[in-house]
């Protein structure tokens, strides 16, 4: 398979999707850089071979068309002091800018489009637009990770239109490999600590990691509906009654499979979902009536960092509690740290979705894990088992 290593760019122009959905303040400044920073060694790579580059990508979901808000211009400045290259700008993605400014770009130089989703096609996956897409350059690159179970126009769709000439960048190959590693090429014991609000969006996930875990640590909001479901009560926390058989079968699935499944034996508890409530420690079981668990209590705290610190692998994914209130970050936080630990110690740790990368990098500990994946959505889709239409599209 052609790789970004092995490829000839000389000459070529590379239509590169990248994932340049930031956060933009009121002024439409870029607030976090960091999908655009983890883009820079892709670009460079094809510059540094003579190629040129013309990058698509959207941000964030504008309604009805072309809104100022979403212009992939605001991000121009930063993106050519990064690059070193004064990167050109097409004001319309498939329009006739587009296809003077590609149609005489030089080796060496950017091009940057404006925002993908400024037409509808973009998310239908229209064929008709990835074709007008794919006119425009020579080679197809897919390094959107975070997109990647997306089959839109421009991160899936397009790719038939380039049957020899379509290749992964940096962040997708990183991804796949970083992922792949916790999947199949674990060392042992591999622990699992899944948290975040609900179950829900993780039973699908925690299905397919019970036969590759030895360790299975649920804290978070997702941590009452199990607690609730083996006969406990949670007060006013969270729970998803619909879900109490699905629980009670993970629980007892775990047990077949010689799984651990560690659920947190202390929880803090508030009075009102504040940062400023009123807050005790109590057994997970037996929370009082008005009363909601908020983080995982010192105990819990204690064993799982245990089990953590002594783990070759480790995947993470979701907070232990409202880490966002400062009053109830402690479990969060303990665990962002027994996972840095462990990774010092020489253990693999992989951390996925917003709110644990938030986490990570809350803590200042993102050079202190092994990896951290850059599509939360993407990274949990591929763990449950599921075929990525980006990662289809190039793999065929």
């Amino acid at each position: 398979m052609k790789t970004i290593d092995n490829y000839d760019f000389n000459g070529k122009k590379i239509l590169v999707r990248v994932d340049f959905n930031v956060p933009l303040n009121k002024n439409f400044e870029i607030t976090d850089t960091t999908r655009i920073d983890a883009a820079i060694p892709t670009i460079k790579k094809i510059l540094g071979g003579n190629g040129s580059v013309i990058l698509m990508s959207h941000l964030g979901r504008p309604k009805e068309g072309p809104e100022e808000k979403f212009s992939l211009k605001h991000i121009l400045n930063y993106l050519s002091s990064q690059l070193g290259v004064d990167v050109k700008f097409a004001d319309d993605c498939i329009g006739d800018s587009a296809k003077e400014l590609a149609g005489s770009l030089q080796p060496g130089e950017v091009l940057l489009l404006e925002n993908l989703r400024f037409y509808k096609e973009e998310t239908k996956g229209d064929k008709l637009f990835a074709e007008k897409l794919s006119n425009l350059g020579d080679v197809y690159m897919n390094d959107a990770f975070g997109t990647a179970h997306r089959a839109h126009a421009s991160t899936a769709i397009i790719a038939q239109f380039f049957p020899e000439d379509k290749i992964f960048g940096y962040i997708m190959e990183n991804e796949l490999r970083n992922i792949d590693k916790v999947l199949h090429d674990t060392g042992k014991p591999f622990t699992a600590i899944l948290g975040g609000a609900k179950v829900s969006g993780k039973i699908e996930i925690i299905n397919n990691l019970l036969n590759k875990v030895d360790n299975l640590i649920i804290g978070g909001g997702m941590m009452f509906t199990f607690i609730h479901a083996l006969g406990g009560s949670v007060g006013k926390s969270l729970i998803e009654d619909e879900l109490f058989e699905l629980a009670l079968h993970t629980v007892e699935g775990a047990k077949e499979m010689g799984v651990n499944l560690y659920l947190p034996t202390d929880t803090i508890i508030a009075d009102k979902f504040d940062n400023n409530a009123n807050k005790k420690n109590s057994d997970v079981k037996t929370i009082p009536e008005d009363w909601m668990g908020l983080d995982i209590g010192p105990e819990s705290i204690k064993k799982f960092t245990n089990i953590i610190e002594n783990s070759a692998t480790i995947l993470w994914n979701g907070p232990m509690g409202v880490f966002e209130m400062e009053n109830f970050a402690e479990g969060t936080k303990a665990i962002a740290e027994a996972v840095a630990l462990a990774t010092e110690k020489g253990a693999y740790s992989l951390i996925g979705g917003g709110d644990s990368v938030a986490a990570i990098n809350k803590y200042n500990l993102k050079d202190k894990v092994s990896y951290v994946s850059t599509g939360g959505g993407a990274m949990l889709e591929y763990i449950e088992g599921k075929e990525l239409p980006g990662v289809k599209a190039i793999k065929g």
